[in-house]
């Protein structure tokens, strides 16, 4: 029985089959050089097989190393074997967290405040003092994904113009130029503006123009393989693609922009019909059940309920103007109802909210999602190590 035999014929039996392999790799190789080497390596692995036979262990052991000195006196040594190994890892390394990101999971960073406050986009503070130590900053920057700003006029001036660079996609920075001086933020233009607004002017020397910290926006993996095997629930929160949708973007840009990910609430099943009577959701002709469309409806805690319209972003004075609607729901009696294939309708959708309903566009404004648009559903929180970081909100919860 196998698991009975000596040990040294086991290993003289696998060095046979080893060495086979290695021959028929190099065959062509060392035919070409002459000499008989091919000869003579098939030789040397028939005098092991030979020897495995007798199951005599000197005679094995005298064979296997005549054929390893064989082997080693024909293959040339490997220049800089620790850098290919390294890189050998480092390409697997990427396929596999390629493979992971395609198939699996795949990580996205909130962008904006339609899903606040259960998810957050970038939040900019003002602040009467000054950032403190750089200790202090690296370990928030770390926990939280924090970054303070601060510049304080150097001379009398006002600001009139306002730029953005970014290096290497990554490095934003904001520069305002005045008639005398320029200045450079660490903070992209659009956070800037909307949180900070850097005073024009005119200014005197000393005068603080911004000041305070913005936080990163939360980054998430999203699930994206449950709905191989699932349908979406109602109440989760789901990504889709943008692709044919007349998002904001897409009509701007006449539907022949990039397709982009939108994170929302899924609000409405195929078929369901849907109802905003503020701060209300009402679904199928009944009020929206579940813990994640009940925190939205209670208009506490930062959430303001359901609207029948939206604002923009508001900026550092407060103003937010509002947008119109462009697609449903725009008054407390109009009713929409999700298409569905089983009524008819070409394909199965979605209906998609924001939780920050006063600051979303979402269904309302450009319809509802197909089904051929889903990516996933949302896992969890992996940074900034704040509150929401963990498991999301509604991926355990989401209601069928």
């Amino acid at each position: 029985m196998f698991f009975l035999t000596p040990r040294h014929i086991k290993q003289a039996r696998e060095m046979a089959k080893e060495a086979r392999k290695l021959l028929a790799y190099k065959r062509d190789l060392w035919a070409a050089k002459g000499s008989g080497t091919v000869e003579e390596f098939e030789a040397g692995i028939r005098t092991l097989e030979t020897a495995t036979q007798s199951r005599k262990k000197e005679a094995i052991e005298e064979a296997g190393r005549k054929l390893e000195e064989l082997a080693s006196a024909r293959l040339e040594p490997v220049s800089n074997p620790g850098w290919r190994e390294n890189c050998e890892v480092f390409l697997v390394a990427i396929v596999v967290a390629l493979g992971v990101r395609t198939y699996f999971l795949q990580p996205f960073t909130i962008p904006t405040g339609s899903m606040q406050p259960t998810l957050n986009g970038i939040i900019g503070y003002k602040t009467q003092e000054s950032p403190p130590n750089i200790l202090v900053r690296t370990l928030q920057a770390v926990t939280h994904g924090r970054t303070w700003v601060e510049v304080v006029a150097e001379e009398d001036d006002m600001i009139t113009s306002v730029t953005e660079t970014s290096t290497l996609g990554f490095f934003t920075k904001t520069h305002l130029k005045g008639q005398k001086s320029e200045y450079s933020v660490n903070c992209p233009q659009d956070t800037l503006m909307r949180y900070f607004l850097p005073q024009a002017g005119p200014f005197k020397k000393g005068d603080v123009l911004v000041r305070g910290y913005y936080e990163t926006g939360d980054h998430v993996f999203v699930d994206k393989i449950s709905y191989h095997f699932r349908k979406p629930r109602r109440g989760e929160v789901f990504v889709f693609n943008t692709q044919n949708i007349p998002t904001r973007e897409n009509r701007n840009s006449g539907m022949q922009g990039p397709s982009q990910y939108y994170i929302k609430r899924l609000a409405g099943l195929p078929g369901d019909k849907l109802q905003i009577q503020p701060p209300k959701l009402f679904i199928n002709d009944g009020e929206a059940q579940g813990a994640n469309f009940g925190r939205v409806m209670g208009a506490q805690n930062g959430y303001r309920g359901y609207s029948n319209e939206s604002e923009g972003a508001p900026d550092a004075r407060g103003y937010a103007p509002r947008f119109p609607l462009n697609w449903t729901l725009r008054e407390p009696k109009e009713i929409f109802k999700v298409p569905s294939k089983a009524a008819g309708d070409e394909e199965d959708c979605y209906f998609a909210l924001g939780d920050n309903s006063f600051h979303s566009s979402d269904s309302r404004d450009w319809g509802p999602v197909p089904q051929r648009n889903l990516m996933g559903c949302g896992l969890l929180v992996y940074w900034p190590f704040a509150k929401h970081w963990g498991p999301m909100d509604g991926w355990t919860m989401g209601g069928k």
